[in-house]
């Protein structure tokens, strides 16, 4: 398995990951649970209406972290925004439930995908395994 699809499933079964972002000198951190690897990129999706939004326009460099079964996954890099309407669709299909908030055709849904990022697998008992994609 490939690197980067291997970070990808870790995302999918853990199902909940959390995301940093910066605003101002201030880290944020919430849970999202959206993961879509699409045309070889890893990306994720929120709403540009959120406060997120405007932190990753700010300072496009985040950090997720996601927890299971004893393992934990790290992944640091720079999220990109993805205005493409294949792409959201890619991810509103991939995710129906979103479909209630969200459309391929609002100004609202956005997508981003992680560019020069270091995902690093860690647990207690194990060497660290890093990928960079």
């Amino acid at each position: 398995m490939e690197g980067i699809e291997k970070v990808y499933q870790f995302l999918e079964e853990a199902q909940t990951y959390y995301l940093a972002t910066v605003e101002g000198d201030q880290p944020r951190v919430r849970p999202f649970g959206t993961a879509l690897l699409y045309e070889g990129k890893l990306y994720i999706q929120t709403g540009k209406v959120k406060n997120v939004s405007r932190q990753i326009a700010a300072n496009p460099k985040v950090e997720v972290c996601a927890f299971m079964n004893g393992k934990w996954l790290r992944i640091a890099g720079e999220l990109v925004n993805d205005d493409r309407r294949e792409v959201k669709e890619a991810m509103l299909d991939k995710m129906p439930s979103l479909k209630a908030m969200y459309s391929a055709d609002d100004d609202n849904t956005q997508v981003l995908y992680f560019r020069n990022a270091t995902a690093v697998f860690s647990s207690f008992t194990e060497a660290p395994e890093t990928v960079t994609f």
